[in-house]
């Protein structure tokens, strides 16, 4: 009673006596001064991002670019315990390629977070060969910066022989981001396909080497997160022959954009002329597909992503004839 009358108290929070002069969140008291001044500084700290660039190939099937999070939990770790649509993973694949090659430089440079960028992506499905992708990995609040790229190269296409290979990793800017996710460039598939029907020879020479306007909506296999529009394309059938057990071996040029897949087995009349269509109206299905190639926007050499200029340094424009005489003697 002594300690009441020299105290004054609030009513009751959750059946806890609180101080009047103690504010209340969530029936904890607010942190001290010092604390809330430790907190301000964390919150406006400057973020260091540093920005690695090169190229990966992706060497099996079923294997995404980046993580492939479960789409009704979205990976958060309280909501994934009871997700049944993926059994409390949180996400729909082991790993991907943002993860094999992450886990190795995020371990390097000291941070767990991360973002990949990549010049565009394959389906899951698809295998990526040739000299590989342009990607660039975005670390986050880096610990250290004293890394040996080239050694990281190595651990990471050690740890992950016969998945994926990455080679001339580099450091990098932010600017190349942008660079990269606007770039457009035609691609080189290579594809086993299934024919049904009698392939005429002279069609497929008649065929090869000629470049095709297609005119392609939406496929239903990505209708959930493109717009439902009609795009207009074009193909290249550069070869086109017998394989094993019936197939065929297809190798297309494909202009930036173009539903591959869709390009060959036209999805119900979805995608016009398709690859069928071309062979005399007959039924294909795309079984395989392998990306061979990332080139220009005309297919006709390997994609490079522009490098962007260097700015001009103070004063380079004067010219030495015109540049102030120096003098020891001093002015009128």
């Amino acid at each position: 009673m002594l300690l009441a009358g020299l105290i004054s108290f609030s009513p009751t929070h959750r059946g806890h006596l609180i101080h009047e002069n103690v504010p209340v969140v969530r029936g904890l008291t607010a942190p001290s001064p010092e604390g809330r001044a430790m907190r301000h500084r964390e919150q406006n700290q400057p973020r260091v991002k540093v920005y690695l660039e090169g190229r990966y190939r992706k060497l099996v099937r079923d294997l995404p670019q980046t993580v492939f999070w479960c789409p009704e939990c979205k990976g958060h770790p309280r909501r994934r315990r009871k997700c049944s649509y993926c059994e409390g993973f949180g996400k729909l694949t082991r790993d991907s390629v943002q993860e094999l090659v992450g886990w190795v430089l995020g371990k390097a440079f000291g941070t767990r977070k991360h973002k990949f960028h990549g010049a565009g992506r394959e389906d899951m499905d698809v295998r990526m060969l040739g000299s590989g992708r342009p990607f660039i990995l975005e670390l986050i609040n880096p610990k250290t910066q004293d890394v040996d790229l080239a050694e990281a190269e190595q651990v990471i296409n050690q740890r992950n022989e016969g998945r994926i290979e990455i080679e001339g990793l580099h450091w990098s800017e932010k600017p190349r981001v942008r660079v990269l996710k606007e770039g457009k460039h035609a691609k080189r598939y290579g594809a086993l396909v299934e024919v049904e029907g009698q392939v005429d020879p002279q069609t497929i020479a008649d065929l090869v080497g000629q470049r095709i306007p297609l005119a392609q909506r939406t496929p239903s296999r990505v209708a959930h997160r493109r717009a439902d529009l009609i795009r207009e394309r074009w193909i290249e059938v550069q070869e086109l022959k017998p394989g094993d057990d019936g197939s065929w071996d297809l190798v297309v040029l494909a202009q930036h954009g173009t539903y591959v897949k869709e390009a060959i087995s036209g999805e119900g009349e979805k995608t016009k002329p398709s690859l069928g269509e071309l062979l005399g109206g007959l039924t294909c299905k795309c079984l395989q597909l392998d990306v061979l190639g990332i080139l220009d926007e005309e297919g006709e050499n390997e994609w490079v992503a522009p490098s962007r200029p260097l700015p001009v340094s103070f004063g380079s424009g004067l010219d030495a004839a015109e540049a102030p005489a120096c003098s020891d003697q001093p002015s009128d």
